[in-house]
């Protein structure tokens, strides 16, 4: 009887029925792409490592190891392999990357191979990244990693988001049914057989939707892994991202969206079934209005109609509450990531493409090359299309400065103490001392520019300090440091000092791509001065750095085939390269698609509060036919309650977006003061274009919503309705 009753509802009400099955599939949809995302990313991120630092989980580092060792390290039974890293090993020290084959069982099994070899445990070292994305933890640290916990919590809370769609469409549902449930039970029908008949409803109605949201889901986080390799191709240090799936994921994902279902079904059956069949019978189903509720400002801008209209929403406050959230999450979203992402567009145009577009074309860095090493400056500049060609190695020293010799504009601004360093005991300064080493032809040229005598027996202090008083970040001044009568300086380094002369003061710097510390007394040395005395005492940086400029007016080709002649000299050493042109468009590429991914995600968080609209539309169709069956008892006409409705569709679209355009525009104001950006130049780029278009497709939708909820309710004898108790 049951079975039969439930078909033949789900059959002759089909516009509660898609509404079940809709908020079904957006929920399943949901749960399949949230997974399947976290499935890919975790798997880039495992063989991002890999890459990067290799798949090994314990490592053993020690003066010796030979043939022997291994031998006893693989004879472990959970070792599945040990290798010799010929790149890091060195003639002192050896080092053994071991492979397990359950990386579980690390931290009981790597101090039983250190004690079996006969070495401390301080000899073993764990891949601690890589066995934190398995979930691996060491089970004395305090504070393990929260991954795991973290992504459970999130899936929670979807999980939770998705019970409530779907419960707000099967409590649409029930609530219509109230009082047939009731008439049932006056003749025998138990709350467990009302219960079981409801969740049988909920099972047949949702289950293709569940199949199809699954498969949807994974389609489109399929498509969204695409797209992020579109956008990102020219990332440097990044590999290809592939799609990866597992059957395990799928079931998952179903059985979650089957008891995301069942329990959403069994929430309203619940307290239906618990309603004694008097109160039932009793039960209209239609909206329970609330006298002493007001709608005084839809009283104020529409009159009557408007008050009517805002007690109809008031009174179905709780089904809205889902469209009035989603809708204002997704509209607030969608504005503030297009308000950051041209922040983030503005900012780094101007601090970084527009403020070095004439230091550089081409950027190549030597990996573990020291500029002494380095002997092909020559050919670099006979390459055809080179203007020039710097190279340069970086290092770090500090000096100690007397008070006295602070400049005095320094001074005026409250001296070096406030702002940088720390005073000594006999009124020094230590401050920080940056050094640029440029090979010889460079700093040649570099001493011209600036127009002194060329040489290679001295460095030269850049001498300016920020003067963050009078000043931002973004657009910075600058003053000068010290006093230009000291002629030589004196650096120190690990207990070691050296003594050199200073050619000169400037506060022009060398064409270079390079952000020079704020407080900090820069100096520019020859590779001669760096060979002869410096080397000994300040250690470079591992790394060396050419920079190029071509010819005026060089297009994306020409750097392109630049990049690659030189890319091509230097391919005996270890080499990554950049190209300015290219750089420029793939950071464009990646902030659009930044706004096309999280732009997506708004318009799905935006389909979900509409499908909602939707679903209480057509689903409270019953309820409204007596509501307005009652408004023309009452005298008004089919042409008033169009406007009721198009109230109502007016007020469900306007709340989110009157909550939203201020909030945006305070955000705007505090994100444009925080990064000290012109206000105008904000405007002048501002996205209000994309945010009227989502913000008329939310109104767009929500009036559909309403008209085919609103043409087929006025075309219903609604006088009929009032004295009409017929089952439906």
């Amino acid at each position: 009887m049951w079975k039969d009753y439930a078909k033949s509802y789900i059959k002759n009400n089909r516009a509660s029925s898609i509404s079940i099955m809709a908020a079904a599939l957006v929920a399943t949809m949901f749960l399949s792409l949230l997974c399947s995302i976290a499935y890919n990313f975790w798997i880039y991120e495992v063989e991002q490592i890999t890459l990067e630092e290799g798949g090994w989980q314990g490592r053993i580092v020690c003066d010796k190891f030979d043939a022997d060792d291994l031998s006893i390290v693989c004879q472990f039974a959970n070792v599945e392999n040990a290798v010799i890293n010929e790149e890091l090993s060195e003639p002192d020290e050896m080092v053994v990357d071991v492979y397990l084959q359950n990386a579980r069982n690390i931290y009981r099994d790597m101090p039983l191979i250190s004690k079996q070899l006969g070495l401390e445990e301080d000899s073993i070292q764990y891949h601690s990244m890589l066995l934190s994305r398995y979930f691996i933890h060491d089970p004395e640290d305090e504070t393990p990693p929260m991954l795991l916990a973290l992504y459970l919590a999130i899936l929670m809370i979807v999980a939770l988001s998705l019970v409530l769609i779907i419960r707000g469409s099967f409590e649409l549902s029930m609530n219509a049914r109230i009082h047939q449930f009731g008439i049932f039970s006056s003749i025998g029908a138990t709350p467990k057989q009302v219960r079981n008949c409801l969740l049988q409803e909920a099972a047949v109605l949702s289950i293709v939707p569940i199949i199809l949201g699954s498969l949807l889901g994974i389609f489109i986080s399929y498509g969204l892994i695409g797209a992020v390799n579109i956008f990102a191709a020219d990332v440097s240090k990044r590999h290809e991202a592939f799609f990866h799936y597992s059957p395990l994921i799928l079931a998952f994902t179903i059985l979650v969206s089957v008891l995301t279902v069942l329990f959403s079904a069994w929430i309203p059956a619940k307290k239906l079934s618990r309603m004694t069949p008097i109160e039932a019978i009793r039960n209209k189903g239609g909206l329970q209005f609330k006298k002493k509720k007001h709608s005084r400002i839809l009283f104020v801008l529409f009159g009557m109609k408007g008050e009517l209209a805002g007690n109809a929403l008031k009174a179905q406050k709780k089904s809205l509450r889902i469209s009035t959230w989603s809708l204002l999450l997704s509209f607030l979203g969608f504005s503030i990531m297009l308000v950051f992402t041209t922040l983030a567009d503005i900012s780094t145009r101007y601090t970084y493409f527009e403020r070095y577009q004439d230091a550089w074309d081409i950027m190549i860095t030597l990996k573990d090359t020291e500029i002494s090493d380095f002997d092909l400056s020559d050919e670099l500049q006979d390459i055809s299309g080179i203007q020039d060609a710097m190279v340069y190695q970086k290092a770090q020293a500090m000096t100690f400065l007397p008070e006295g010799l602070q400049s005095d504009e320094l001074l005026s601004l409250g001296g070096l103490e406030p702002v940088a360093g720390t005073p000594k005991a006999d009124g020094q300064f230590q401050v920080s001392v940056p050094i640029v080493v440029l090979d010889d032809t460079s700093f040649l040229n570099f001493c011209s520019q600036i127009g002194i005598t060329p040489s290679l027996d001295g460095a030269i202090v850049l001498n300016q300090i920020w003067d963050s008083i009078n000043s931002n970040f973004r657009y910075k001044k600058y003053v000068p440091f010290v006093r230009e009568n000291i002629r030589t300086t004196i650096l120190y380094k690990n207990d070691k000092s050296v003594e050199i002369p200073v050619l000169s003061y400037t506060q022009t710097v060398p064409v270079l791509r390079e952000e020079y510390e704020n407080y900090a007394l820069v100096h520019f040395i020859p590779l001669t001065m760096w060979n002869k005395t410096l080397g000994e005492v300040c250690k470079a940086e591992s790394d060396s750095y050419i920079r190029i400029l071509s010819n005026a007016g060089a297009s994306l080709a020409n750097l392109d085939r630049l990049e690659k002649e030189a890319v091509q000299l230097v391919k005996g050493y270890k080499a990554e390269s950049e190209n300015r042109i290219q750089e420029r468009l793939s950071n464009d590429n990646l902030i659009y698609g930044m706004k096309v991914i999280f732009g997506a995600f708004c318009v799905l968080l935006a389909i979900i509060g509409i499908a909602n609209v939707f679903s209480n539309t057509l689903g409270f169709l019953r309820q409204r036919k007596q509501e307005f069956a009652r408004y023309m008892s009452i005298g008004l006409t089919p042409e008033e309650m169009r406007k009721m409705l198009c109230i109502e569709a007016f007020a469900i679209a306007g709340k989110p977006l009157l909550i939203t355009i201020p909030l945006t525009v305070l955000f705007v104001q505090f994100a444009v003061t925080a990064s000290y950006i012109d206000p105008m130049v904000f405007w002048d780029e501002a996205p209000v274009l994309p945010i009227v278009i989502f913000a008329a497709a939310i109104v767009l939708f929500v009036a559909l919503a309403y008209y085919i909820g609103g043409r087929r309710l006025l075309r219903c004898n609604l006088n009929q309705i009032l004295r009409d108790d017929a089952l439906v």
